[in-house]
């Protein structure tokens, strides 16, 4: 058999993922990035950014061994999901639709990056905490001119990936003029572990379900809005700023949870359409170096650990005689990720095109279309299928 030595660059949950289900694979990996220590929290205290983990990257999560690691306490299931449209159309989204228990999790990205970290050092996975410089022959050559020879380097190093510009893969990149702002928040009614999301004028504004804490009940806000109204928020003085917030988005909601009272900083980021080549020879790129979408869907770490799933099946049933890094081998991965991820930057670019008009015969149409939808329960069980990973 082929030596399997694996370098995967990028310290992240989608790294850390790769580095232990490849090593679980029988590859020979090496961890290449920068130490990042998870700050520790309080129990009352909540990572700024949070993700719906769909059932399909949760089972993969299960799969490594590092599901059950993570504290329950800090875990929401999703078992409803409500969509409002800008007008009068409205989708209620729930697991039995489509007999399942639930349609997601929100979970903390410190805690994933908790549990994946001690998996690694469990398994005792060759860390390097240096940087990728370049590439050299079937090297990988860190910022400190140490050389890591790879039969397969797989780039899990970010949307602005170091790796994907050193293999010379395609890239292809389209900002969105919007920033997602993110908050955490404390409401005045319980959320009843239903994800809520509504299209507005002001950009797509999604509130999802965390564990109620001393304050009461808690949701993490990700609001899509455009940059110039994002940048004017983020100017103001805290206070100020909050206060503002707080009326918007009780405007915003029409009041669903009652009250919404900021506890967190406001924090931002631009958003980005971005598809690459995916595999280059000896390369392979996973996540956000290969891929970045719109986030009103809350699929991109899906998207990420779905490709870590499938490089490791690619990896794993190589034949003895062929190398991992061949690019035979290595456009089996690309072609077996091309379809879901051009499905997903398709429906979420779609969606956001689609309620970004204000032409008023599409307002129309895309609410009375909601409205459709809501009173159809084979397509709305398709639609929980397509949303839990199904």
């Amino acid at each position: 058999m082929n030596t399997r030595r694996i370098v995967v660059c990028g310290t992240g949950i989608v790294g850390l993922a790769a580095a232990l289900g490849l090593t679980k694979a029988g590859g020979q990996v090496t961890l290449l990035g920068p130490d990042m220590p998870v700050p520790p929290v309080r129990d009352d205290e909540y990572c700024p950014r949070v993700y719906a983990i769909s059932p399909a990257s949760q089972q993969f999560l299960e799969g490594l061994g590092v599901w059950a690691m993570m504290d329950a306490s800090r875990l929401t299931p999703v078992e409803a999901m409500e969509v409002y449209g800008d007008a009068s159309g409205k989708v209620v989204l729930r697991a039995w639709q489509a007999a399942l228990p639930i349609l997601a999790w929100i979970v903390e990205s410190s805690e994933l990056e908790r549990v994946l970290r001690q998996a690694v050092q469990v398994f005792g996975i060759n860390r390097q905490a240096d940087k990728f410089r370049e590439l050299q022959g079937g090297a990988a050559v860190t910022e400190s001119g140490k050389l890591l020879e790879a039969d397969l380097l797989v780039g899990a190093d970010g949307a602005n990936s170091p790796v994907r510009a050193a293999a010379g893969i395609s890239h292809e990149s389209k900002a969105y003029s919007d920033t997602g702002l993110v908050v955490h928040l404390t409401a005045q009614y319980p959320h009843q572990n239903a994800a809520l999301q509504w299209f507005t004028a002001d950009g797509v504004l999604a509130l999802l379900p965390m564990p109620d804490t001393a304050q009461g009940h808690q949701v993490s806000m990700v609001w899509s809005m455009p940059e110039a109204q994002a940048a004017q928020l983020q100017s103001m003085p805290e206070d100020e700023r909050n206060t503002a917030l707080e009326l918007r988005l009780l405007e915003a909601t029409g009041g669903r949870l009652g009250r919404l009272t900021v506890r967190s900083p406001l924090l931002g980021f631009p958003l980005f359409l971005e598809k690459s080549g995916m595999v280059a020879a000896g390369v392979a790129l996973v996540g956000d170096a290969a891929h970045r979408v719109h986030p009103l869907a809350g699929q991109g770490l899906n998207l990420g650990l779905g490709d870590v799933e499938k490089l490791i099946d690619v990896v794993r049933d190589c034949e003895p005689y062929r190398g991992i890094g061949e690019p035979r081998v290595l456009n089996r991965y690309r072609r077996a990720r091309a379809e879901a991820v051009m499905a997903m930057g398709l429906a979420t670019d779609g969606l956001y095109r689609l309620f970004a008009s204000q032409a008023a015969p599409v307002v129309l149409a895309r609410n009375v279309g909601m409205r459709l939808v809501d009173k159809l329960p084979m397509l709305k069980r398709f639609l929980v299928s397509g949303a839990s990973g199904g």
